[in-house]
């Protein structure tokens, strides 16, 4: 079922619990879909599309907070197993084909104040960042029903692009001014963006990237997020807030506990997917935060290769009334994972929806988007 904007909206700030909203996040894991071939699926059912999942249009907003420019990607190497990329930051990237969706980075540009430098332009202002042709349409589109969505750079996401991740994390001590620079710079380009964007366009949501967090915990602790990613996020939200912007979203993977209150203190009022191999019950999220943190994912994607019986519990845990009381969108925690029957999958998707009070699935009503923003 399509939810309009203004459905979702009223159901994740507690408005209106008329109708739950069940989802699937991410989709399939790579091979997964040979998997079910050889199970009997529909092609149907592969594409996602036979399962009536919920989903709410989305139409984002016309420009560019991220980098510009830098150089042209080109295929440095391919064989059976994987392909070797330059990319626009001159980074040497390798995508282990079969196995993986994203390419990862063998090398970074930046390791100090003169690297961040020669590649800073890329992240700074300037106004062909913002396509004013587009307003009028994005306008319209949100008239009809659509979500509108500005995503800006991860205040540790785009460190780590740069720098790598050990790099990254030893730069808040060792390099604190080049950390500063960095997301003063991004911070300052976003609000400027955004800041002209919003005089035409309402904007819904704010969303950011930053996959910081691995099953033992965050890469950063509350107190680099209150000193160096706060002034950034608040000088971005801050000003969309006051002109009617309503979720602030970030997505990581991982265990986040130790640092959701710090970026409740940024404006953060929505995280996914909430991935509970790493630490994440959303139900007892849901009792310490009540109504300040909302909530996609949380269902445990490892319970579905694990029998009916497993499902039911985990559903039964998630999907209880307390639960129910708006602020969340059930889903799971991230792709569907290899080995996971067909079978137990077609069962996941109806006991939820009996759960939930969905009606049953329409085949008429056949479609799927991703709700990963």
């Amino acid at each position: 079922m399509q939810f309009s904007r203004d459905e979702y909206l009223d159901l994740l700030t507690f408005r209106s619990t008329e109708r739950q909203m069940f989802v699937e996040l991410f989709g399939l894991l790579v091979g997964l879909d040979d998997e079910w071939r050889s199970q009997g699926a529909t092609q149907e059912e592969i594409d996602l599309v036979a399962f009536d999942w919920d989903f709410v249009s989305t139409v984002h907003c016309p420009c560019n907070t991220f980098a510009r420019g830098g150089l042209k990607e080109v295929v440095i190497d391919e064989t059976e197993e994987y392909i070797l990329k330059r990319d626009y930051l001159g980074r040497t990237m390798k995508l282990i084909k079969g196995y993986a969706t994203i390419p990862l980075p063998l090398d970074y540009p930046v390791r100090n104040m003169d690297d961040w430098l020669a590649v800073k332009p890329m992240f700074e202002f300037c106004e062909d960042r913002i396509d004013m042709s587009r307003m009028d349409s994005v306008t319209e589109q949100r008239k009809q029903g659509s979500l509108v969505i500005a995503n800006i750079p991860g205040g540790f996401d785009l460190p780590r692009q740069l720098m790598g991740e050990e790099m990254a994390c030893l730069a808040y001590y060792e390099q604190p001014e080049l950390m500063h620079d960095i997301l003063e710079t991004i911070g300052e380009t976003a609000y400027r963006t955004l800041e002209i964007v919003s005089r035409h366009v309402q904007i819904d949501q704010l969303s950011v990237h930053e996959d910081l967090a691995g099953k033992s915990g965050p890469l950063v602790g509350p107190n680099q997020v209150r000193d160096f990613i706060k002034p950034y996020y608040r000088k971005v939200w801050d000003m969309l807030e006051s002109r009617g912007a309503v979720i602030f979203q970030q997505d990581s993977d991982g265990n986040i506990n130790p640092v959701i209150d710090a970026f409740l203190e940024c404006g953060v009022n929505s995280f996914y997917p909430m991935e509970p191999a790493a630490g994440m019950d959303i139900v007892e999220i849901r009792r310490k935060y009540g109504r300040r943190v909302v909530m996609l994912g949380g269902i445990d994607k490892h319970v579905l290769r694990q029998g009916k019986d497993a499902i039911k519990r985990e559903l039964e845990y998630k999907m209880q009334p307390l639960m129910q009381q708006g602020g969340m969108v059930f889903g799971l925690d991230h792709r569907i994972p290899g080995g996971t029957p067909i079978e137990n999958y077609r069962f996941y998707v109806d006991y939820g929806r009996e759960l939930l009070g969905i009606p049953p699935r329409d085949p008429s009503r056949m479609g799927w988007r991703s709700m990963a923003f």
